[in-house]
């Protein structure tokens, strides 16, 4: 047993997934949890939750749209470069001292938080391009799926670790020396960004990045719009694809939308903090067991198919389930849900797609899905803030305005539910798609 792991798993590649528990704890203790908490709370104090919401809601967008934008040139460079180590390296500083700087921000200061969050998000997202991208400098071809798990499975693990943390000393500040929960948030920024920082270095001292001949970056950010262009007209020969793809596009969004905004959405209903906060540690580490479960229980197209219908109707019911909870207790059960189906139906669409694209293409299909997945979180937070707005402006009161804001993301599942159902009736229509 030992051997056969040792076959899998060298000092590259565990130094290369090591970089995945770096950088989760970025996703899970700010993005998720702290960042929307002490927005509400400190910087926002005194501001109606309506707005906060919408605030926060546009930042993500905002984020949404740079990534989407720079994506495909960031992608080519990677490509078609020896450059991606120091790009990361960069993304990586950007990220982890963004995140340290929000200790300094003070009570009241929202645009400066709202900036620095963007800014570290970016660095997050942009540096996973580069990430991604090491994983052939790392593993072979056969080893890619087990290096590739190990990095997610070590993400989970090492962002909800940390995350435990930083609960435990926010409920408990007087244990570490801490004056108050407020302070022992703002520590738990800095936390983030020593932990992101600290666990990288195996990957930039131990990984060694495959030479690409090309390497030239100018000629890569040239060619970028180009490949990506010519890339979608291949796929627009292949409609169940297509149609896939923009299911896939709106159904993540929403999925990825709850996940940022639900801390926000149970402040805003003023639930006990501290519930909200134990309620999204439940979620992370419900998640990774739960996400094998599918792949286990949905096996093949059809399986993975069923499974797709089964999670988008789960989430259908969560946003509706979310817009009308009242009690911390529904807060823990909507949670348990969501730890349940999020991982699920992120493997499950992408093992339904890998079913349905020409296998001898599937690296040129693949990389346009991923970026698909990059541009999420545009539509969704943007839709929740805008809801919000304009139902406040129509005379209801901020909490039916919020709640109203958190209900238009079910049309998020509606919609890439009816266009997925649509791809699967002409993917059953035209066969096998790896048989054109």
């Amino acid at each position: 047993m030992m051997n056969k792991i040792k076959r899998y798993i060298n000092k590259e590649s565990l130094s290369w997934a090591l970089y995945d528990w770096a950088n989760s704890a970025f996703a899970t203790t700010v993005m998720a949890v702290f960042f929307p908490l002490f927005f509400n709370d400190y910087w926002s104090k005194g501001i109606d939750t309506v707005d906060t919401t919408a605030r926060l809601g546009f930042a993500n967008s905002a984020v949404g749209i740079l990534i989407m934008l720079s994506a495909p040139i960031l992608g080519f460079i990677s490509d078609n470069s020896s450059l991606k180590k120091r790009f990361l390296l960069i993304m990586t500083l950007l990220g982890s001292l963004s995140t340290i700087l929000l200790f300094f921000v003070g009570q009241g200061t929202w645009f400066i938080a709202l900036l620095l969050y963007v800014i570290a998000t970016i660095g997050f997202s942009g540096g996973n391009i580069f990430y991604d991208a090491l994983l052939t400098s790392v593993a072979t071809k056969k080893r890619y799926n087990f290096v590739s798990s190990l990095g997610y499975s070590l993400g989970y693990l090492g962002g909800g670790i940390l995350l435990a943390f930083n609960i435990f000393m926010s409920l408990n500040p007087e244990m570490f020396g801490i004056e108050n929960s407020s302070d022992a948030i703002r520590y738990a920024f800095v936390s983030v960004g020593v932990w992101w920082l600290l666990f990288s270095i195996p990957l930039f001292s131990i990984v060694k990045e495959k030479k690409n001949k090309r390497n030239r970056v100018l000629d890569s950010f040239r060619q970028s719009f180009k490949g990506v262009y010519s890339t979608f007209k291949e796929i627009k020969d292949y409609k169940p694809i297509l149609y896939f793809l923009i299911a896939y596009w709106l159904y993540i969004d929403g999925v990825d939308t709850i996940v940022r905004m639900a801390m926000d959405f149970g402040i805003s209903l003023n639930l006990n903090r501290d519930s909200l906060i134990k309620a999204f540690l439940l979620t992370q580490f419900i998640g990774f067991p739960a996400a094998l479960i599918f792949g286990i229980l949905a096996k093949g197209k059809k399986g993975a198919r069923n499974g797709i219908y089964f999670t988008l109707i789960i989430y259908l019911g969560v946003s509706i389930f979310g817009a009308l909870l009242e009690t911390e207790t529904q807060f823990f059960v909507l949670a348990g849900v969501i730890g349940l189906v999020q991982g699920g139906i992120q493997a499950l669409s992408r093992s339904y797609f890998a079913e349905i694209i020409p296998k001898e293409r599937a690296g040129e299909f693949f990389g346009f899905y991923n970026m698909i997945g990059k541009f999420a979180v545009v539509l969704g937070p943007l839709l929740i803030g805008t809801t919000g707005l304009m139902l406040r402006k129509f005379g209801m009161d901020s909490e039916m305005a919020t709640r109203g804001g958190i209900f238009s993301v079910s049309l998020f599942f509606i919609a890439g539910g009816i266009m997925y159902h649509h791809a699967v009736r002409v993917e059953k229509r035209d066969g096998q798609i790896n048989n054109i």
